[in-house]
């Protein structure tokens, strides 16, 4: 797995939280802005997903599994998406903390996910 996409999508987002956690506090609902920023981190997570599946066809191994880091995979993928289309019912400021909630899971996952690879 590369370390630096795993910090990359990592980063993107805590950021993503931020902004939409900031959003929530300011009692705003998730705006087009918002979805740009879910776009992006979704993007991130869709190249991991690809080159983490890229890679255990070459024939690396993860080391708990590849079953294990291909359902974290796609579940870091689904996390912010899922996120959006909650926060698209809910326009409130708790759709935009339904988001930063989602982008916190998608943290953690990449956590897990560079511990399921061996990192």
């Amino acid at each position: 797995m590369l370390v630096a996409l795993t910090v990359a999508v990592s980063v993107a987002a805590l950021a993503l939280a931020a902004w939409c956690g900031f959003a929530a506090f300011r009692d705003q609902p998730t705006k087009d802005w918002h979805f740009i920023g879910m776009a992006v981190v979704t993007l991130l997570a869709l190249v991991q997903l690809v080159i983490g599946v890229v890679q255990l066809a070459r024939g690396e191994k993860a080391e708990e599994g590849a079953t294990i880091f291909i359902a974290y995979l796609i579940g870091a993928f689904a996390a912010v998406p899922a996120a959006g289309f909650l926060s698209l019912a809910e326009r409130t400021r708790w759709g935009s903390a339904t988001v930063a909630a989602g982008a916190v899971v998608l943290a953690v996952l990449e956590v897990r996910l560079h511990d399921i690879w061996g990192g």
